[in-house]
């Protein structure tokens, strides 16, 4: 038995003010015996009041609810329950929600066209500290990058690199990115073009392993802790021209 299928079922709480879309969602969701809903929300309350009840590992939060606004939640459900991770499930488009909620802390945005089993592996993968944004909204990211100083700078804050772990190291952050490979710098090119790990060992011809292999490497060197990070970093420092 594998570690994936042997581990106990993820707890999740759904928050969406529709509640027919979170029936909808946690019949699917538990189709999937990794996963386990234990509370759903209609809005930022009393998913407060139920993250501190139920203390789930995940928690799937829409944006648009009544009141306070799921980004404005991200926070408070954080302190609530340290440890969760938050996954934004949204209807919205608009790259300027995706920067504040990163900002806030998310450690995920997916849209609600996501397909149910990429939702599946994507929570796990939050689950797992790896922050995972819908490829179409991380393109829209990177061109919020590009766009003038005034709408960047809100992305920028949510982009920051979290404080690197408390853990010997002799070496000196690398600004630049002048320690990375060749290959590596190809990789860091395709995360900021918002390509997946599939489809950049697709590009190369490699396995998807290896490119597992070379983003951890990639992250490491550049004192980062996501591939949204590195997609910022590859725009600020010019490094997201393929060839």
């Amino acid at each position: 038995m594998s570690p994936a299928s042997s581990r106990a079922p993820v707890q999740l709480l759904l928050v969406d003010d529709h509640t027919l879309f979170r029936r909808g969602l946690k019949a699917l969701l538990q189709q999937d015996h990794r996963l386990q809903v234990v509370a759903e929300a209609g809005d930022a309350s009393e998913a407060l009041r139920l993250v501190a009840q139920h203390r789930p590992q995940v928690v799937l939060l829409d944006n648009h609810l009544p009141g306070v606004r799921g980004v404005e939640a991200i926070g408070s459900i954080k302190q609530a329950a340290p440890g969760v991770r938050v996954l934004m499930l949204t209807v919205s488009e608009n790259a300027e929600d995706l920067a504040a909620a990163l900002q806030a802390g998310a450690d995920g945005y997916l849209l609600k066209t996501v397909e149910s089993d990429q939702l599946c592996d994507t929570i796990l993968k939050v689950l797992d500290g790896e922050s995972v944004v819908s490829q179409e909204m991380m393109t829209k990211l990177v061109h919020l990058f590009r766009a003038p100083a005034t709408v960047a700078s809100v992305a920028a804050s949510a982009a920051a690199p979290a404080p690197p772990p408390v853990t010997p190291s002799v070496s000196e952050p690398d600004p630049a990115g002048e320690s990375l490979s060749a290959r590596e710098r190809e990789i860091l090119a395709l995360i900021a073009r918002g390509d997946s790990n599939k489809l950049i060992a697709r590009e190369l011809d490699i396995a998807e392993t290896t490119v597992k292999i070379h983003v951890q490497h990639i992250l490491r060197k550049l004192k980062l802790s996501s591939r949204v990070q590195a997609a910022v970093f590859a725009v600020n420092h010019g490094l997201d021209q393929i060839g």
